[in-house]
This record gives C-alpha cells, structure tokens and sequence, in this order.
C-alpha cells in the first residue's frame, strides 16, 4: 500500500434541518489498502460516504482525487470517476432480473440500441460466480432472501470495475459462507490496487480484512490509526469517547409462569417445534441461516400459516391467522428486515412508533390525538437514544442504527406479553447494542417473555436465559445458561445438515 493517497475528503462539512450531519471530517483512502470508516450510529459515516458517491452535496470542504480536487454531481458522475458504492440498505429494483439490477444503466447493446441479454445474463454469472454465488441471473431479485440480495450488490458494484469501492456493512445479511467469499473478493480487489472503505458494526471483520482505520464521532473526525495498533476496546473508546465496561449487561430475573407454548408447531417451513417461554425470560434461538429460525417466528405471528400443532399464550389456545390477530392478542415482532417489513420509511417516527397501537391515541371520536402520539414518540426517542431532530423526522432520514432503534420501539408500544425480536441488533453499533440490551432488561423486570432471534452467537450467549438450536427446519437441541457454548451451539446447528428430512 503506498503512503500517497489515492483520495483525500478534507473538512467536509454538511448540515441537515437541524442537525448538523458532519464537522470538517478528515477521510484518506489508499490505492491497494482498505480503510475502515467507524463510528456510532449518527457519527456521519453514511452520510460522508454519500457525499463521495454523490447521493449528497457537501456544504464546504474538498476532495482530491490523485492530488487533483474532484467534483462528484451525481451518482452516475461517481460511478463514471470510478466510485462505486453497496449500499447498507439495498438499492435493488425487485420486480427487476438479478442481471437487469447488476447493469442497470450500463445495459449492453447491438447496433440497434437492444439489449443483449445473453451477454448480460452471462456477464451478471460471471461477477456472481466470483462471490461464490449460485443465484440464477434471469431470476427476478424479488424472489431472493436478503443475503442473496445483498450479494446482487456486491456483484453490481463489481461489475463496475471501479477504482474506490465503498462497502456500507456488507456482510450484515450474509451467511458465513458468503461472508468468506466476500474476504477472498476483497482481498483480490487489494491485489489489484483498488483502494476499499469498509463500514462495519462487527468489529472481528475489521481487524480480519482492513489496514487502517478512521474513526467518527458525532460528526467529526477522531482518528485514523493502522488497524495494527488498535483492539476492540481501544476502537470502542474512541467511537464512544469512553470505555464500554460491559457488552452484554444482562440482569437475572426471577422467571414467572409460563406465558407461551408451542406445541408440535408446524407448516411447510418449520416441524414439530415445541417450547415454552416464562414471564421475564429471554428465549434465545440460534441456528444457521435458513434453518427455520425467523420462520418460527412469522408463524407465532400469524405471517405463515400453522398447519398443524397447537400455540398456547397464558394457558388458552391462540388462533392467529394474520399479524393484526397476533397483536391484539399481546404479541409483538421486530422483523429482521427493517427496511422492508418493519418500517415506513416514508413516514415520521411518530406515525411508526404509534402506528401498531393507534386505538390508544384515539378520543371519544376516534381521532388521534397528535399531541398524545408525539409525547409517547419522544418519550421511546429519549429511552432508546434515537439521534434525531425530533418525532416529525421522516425515518428514511435517519441512520441504519437509529432506524432499527425505531422498529424496536414500535414492537414495545403495543405492550405486548411476548416480543420477539429477530436481529435486534443487526446494523447497530456497540453503545447502541448496550442500549438495547438495557431495553431487554426492562422488559423482563417487567414480566415480558421476550424470543431473541439472532445470527450473533456473544449475543444469544450473552442475553438469552435458555437457548434453543435450530437445524433444518426442527429444534436440533435446547441448551441451559450455564452449559452454553459457541461450540456446542454450533455442534447443534450442523447436526440437521447430515440428515435427511
């Protein structure tokens, strides 16, 4: 890696209504090198990234491209300078072909101006190939799982052959398969003299692929030190500005009755799942992706059907055949998928905090009382340390963490008696994750018997009272607080794979 850099961002500085996003914030990147960009959610990493890829317009500062200043209109201006971007919230059209997604805008053509889609589609297998990926490039991306969908982007920003290349957590719905691919990609583009920012929460994978690393917090500009020099800790309090005494602060509970059962719980998805959950316990359910876990999960909450077994929720059998049902019965779900299943981007926080519970903020007229949704909205923003200019702020403006802060919050509203929560923290930084977990605690004290869902095995270990082990769409195993290891979760988790259904 040289010393020069390939490109410098100096003194960036940009302001929102309200807020301002970033303060003359320092970035260099290196031809051959990988810079990572940290910070917590809301210190101004998308937002300066955004810039570079012309989503945004910086208000003062400069960028050099190769020592010359450079000017980036546009997002096409960006990619046609050589910088392309992965998006932390997939920029994909479904109704779209995986190779239509990859060379949108860059289509090849005949002589009449028609696309050649044989090309295309052989080109798009080509860049999907070199991440591993089976996909087929003429399937729509609707039809894809996140990871798949996410790994349509990686290869679309492949396919640009771009001098800087800008991942924005891009690992966050992948399979560790997928993920060790993704490090071969990365490692070959280093090879090749590209010069690479990587934005992650997960910070193993920085110290595993990056150089160097330039930390942000609350819009300004830190540090940049070699990755060499640092440790998890040591970028913790810088990102934080203190240090992070405890990752996984969880309280004992007294567990209560039993609040929940499942009972040869079944469908095309899932088989014979039977388990309890307990007033103030955490269930954990760890498990592979596509091992039935979040399919357990959207079948309690009535978006998959059950075909056959029984659900029991304080003792009385629970028929649910829509979300609404769920619900009004007392149970609550936070989607993995925020973006498209947990969230109206277009909308306030107010109106999405509210949004499952508006029987309450209705008066004798049915009308919602506005002043009583934005004092329940800010009271949730000022719990759950949502960066934000306030309850009117669109949630499309807000960052990945703080977005998910926001889906959490509209899960509890409702009060529910079971809250499952798939990925609560995925995207989230570390005293976001704190934050969170601290919000977990609450909940038991307070009876809720919560369901963790999550592909993070510290946290399922951390947080969960009992875990459960998904495999092939069955429970493979139930292990107690006390006996819990990664290596037994994981022994559990490959169990299902040898065997045939």
């Amino acid at each position: 890696m040289t010393k020069t850099p390939l490109l410098e961002m100096k003194n960036i500085t940009k302001t929102f209504p309200g807020v301002k996003a970033l303060d003359n914030v320092f970035l260099r990147i290196f031809a051959g090198g990988v810079m990572a960009l940290l910070g917590e959610n809301g210190a101004g990493k998308s937002t300066l990234m955004k810039i570079l890829s012309g989503v945004y317009t910086k208000d003062s500062g400069e960028i050099l491209y190769n020592g010359k200043p450079l000017t980036v209109r546009d997002p096409k201006d960006a990619q046609n300078k050589g910088i392309a971007i992965i998006h932390q919230e997939l920029n994909l059209i479904p109704e779209l072909t995986v190779s239509e997604n990859i060379f949108l805008g860059r289509e090849p053509v005949n002589s009449f101006g028609k696309i050649k889609y044989s090309e295309m589609n052989s080109l798009a297998a080509e860049y999907l190939g070199r991440l591993g990926e089976k996909t087929s490039p003429s399937e729509k991306v609707a039809s894809l799982s996140v990871g798949q969908a996410q790994m349509v982007e990686i290869a679309k920003a492949l396919s640009m052959n771009a001098e800087v290349i800008i991942m924005d957590e891009p690992t966050d719905s992948l399979t560790d398969v997928e993920t060790e691919n993704l490090f071969k990609v990365i490692n070959e583009l280093k090879n090749d003299g590209k010069a690479l920012v990587y934005i992650s929460h997960k910070l193993s994978e920085v110290f595993e692929v990056c150089d160097r690393a330039t930390i942000l917090r609350d819009g300004t500009f830190v540090d940049e030190k070699p990755v060499s020099e640092l440790d998890e800790e040591s970028i913790i309090q810088l990102m934080v500005g203190r240090p992070l005494l405890e990752r996984y602060p969880r309280s004992e509970c007294r567990l209560g009755e039993i609040i929940f059962e499942a009972e040869g719980m079944t469908n095309q998805l899932v088989r014979d799942i039977s388990f309890q959950v307990r007033r103030g316990e955490v269930v954990g359910i760890a498990g592979l992706m596509g091992s039935g876990r979040s399919e357990v999960a959207k079948t309690i909450f009535g978006v998959l059907p059950l075909i056959s077994g029984e659900m029991r929720l304080e003792g009385k059998q629970l028929k649910v055949s829509h979300p609404a049902d769920a619900i009004s019965e007392g149970i609550s779900y936070v989607s993995e998928d925020r973006k498209q299943l947990g969230l109206i981007l277009g909308m306030t926080i107010k109106e999405n905090i509210t949004l499952p519970a508006l029987k309450k903020y209705q008066n004798a007229f049915r009308h919602v009382s506005y002043d009583k949704e934005t004092e329940t909205s800010q009271e949730y923003i000022k719990k759950m340390s949502i960066k934000t200019t306030g309850p009117s702020q669109k949630v499309v403006n807000l960052s990945g963490g703080n977005q998910q802060k926001v889906a959490i919050a509209k899960g509890v509203v409702t009060e529910p008696k079971v809250l499952i929560l798939d990925e609560p923290t995925r995207g989230v930084d570390v005293g976001a994750k704190k934050e969170i977990y601290e919000l977990i605690n609450l909940l038991k004290a307070d009876g809720m018997g919560i369901i963790l869902i999550s592909s993070e095995l510290p946290e399922i270990l951390g947080m969960s009272d009992r875990i459960l082990v998904m495999s092939g769409g069955r429970i493979a195993g139930e292990i107690v607080k006390a006996d819990a290891t990664q290596e037994k979760i994981m022994a559990l988790a490959i169990s299902g794979l040898t065997q045939t259904a």
